[in-house]
């Protein structure tokens, strides 16, 4: 029976030693190309330039200024490059609510700048010179001289405070936040209002506080208030329009009682 199922030279299978060596020289090939691919991403490419950089946020300030404050240079790399240093340094220009430096594996970098609002306007006393600056909602300085844009007819000047020696980031005296605040939400619910003053007057008082005279643009009359705010904003711009049309020798309309008085040309305040 042995002999029945003896195994010929014809059924015995061909040797996989002709298929091992290129299979070898193949794996080999695959695992060499596959470290040099992460040399060069993990051990080489960091250590590059940036190949990207991504600023989004800014309007006024140019590209190069930003480099410049940042410490980016054109060896600039994932390794070398420190983000907190980066937002900290931006954050001394004093024109940005907020910065992030974001670093994205392996040479991308990404900056984003959350700019300060300008709701007023004012001069400041610099080096014995007089010089425009831009006031945010928080009662904070910026935008100062030559880095001052020309924002004249968008937002109202505020006269009356004194500002001497700014510098970005420079914060004004808590008493006149509130105003910057009431400023702001004016701009952002109804900004065509602050289009058509001109300028607001801080009055301080003897003792504490201060009060309010408003400039409209087109108008001659005067506004006295003790506060503002949208609504009564709103409700003195209307009776000063009513009142031009009407009559022709008003001089102030005054609203800090709480009843509207006016006081002709010629009068006292």
């Amino acid at each position: 029976m042995a002999r029945d199922y003896a195994l010929t030279s014809d059924t015995v299978p061909a040797s996989p030693a002709r298929f091992e060596k290129p299979l070898r020289i193949f794996i080999t090939i695959a695992l060499l190309c596959l470290c040099g691919k992460l040399i060069w991403l993990f051990g080489i490419t960091p250590f590059r330039p940036f190949t990207r950089i991504d600023i989004t946020g800014y309007a006024g300030i140019d590209r190069t200024v930003i480099f410049q404050r940042a410490g980016i240079t054109s060896s600039s790399s994932f390794f070398t490059a420190n983000a907190t240093a980066m937002e900290e340094a931006l954050m001394s220009l004093g024109v940005f609510e907020s910065v992030s430096v974001f670093k994205f594996f392996p040479s991308r970098l990404q900056i984003v700048l959350d700019e300060r609002k300008a709701v007023a306007q004012a001069l400041a006393s610099m080096g014995g010179r007089t010089v425009p600056v831009l006031i945010d909602g928080q009662g904070v300085v910026f935008g100062i001289g030559d880095f001052c844009p020309a924002l004249s007819g968008t937002i109202p000047v505020i006269s009356g405070i004194i500002i001497e020696e700014p510098f970005p980031g420079m914060r004004l005296p808590g008493l006149f936040i509130p105003l910057f605040t009431e400023l702001e939400n004016i701009m952002i619910s109804t900004p065509e209002l602050l289009r058509v003053i001109s300028e607001l007057r801080v009055n301080r008082r003897l003792f504490d506080g201060y009060d309010l005279t408003l400039y409209p643009v087109h108008r001659r009359i005067r506004v006295r208030l003790s506060e503002l705010n949208e609504d009564m904003l709103r409700y003195t711009l209307l009776m000063v329009d009513v009142l031009a049309s009407n009559e022709t020798n008003i001089r102030t309309l005054d609203f800090r009682s709480g009843i509207a008085s006016y006081n002709p040309i010629g009068g006292t305040q």
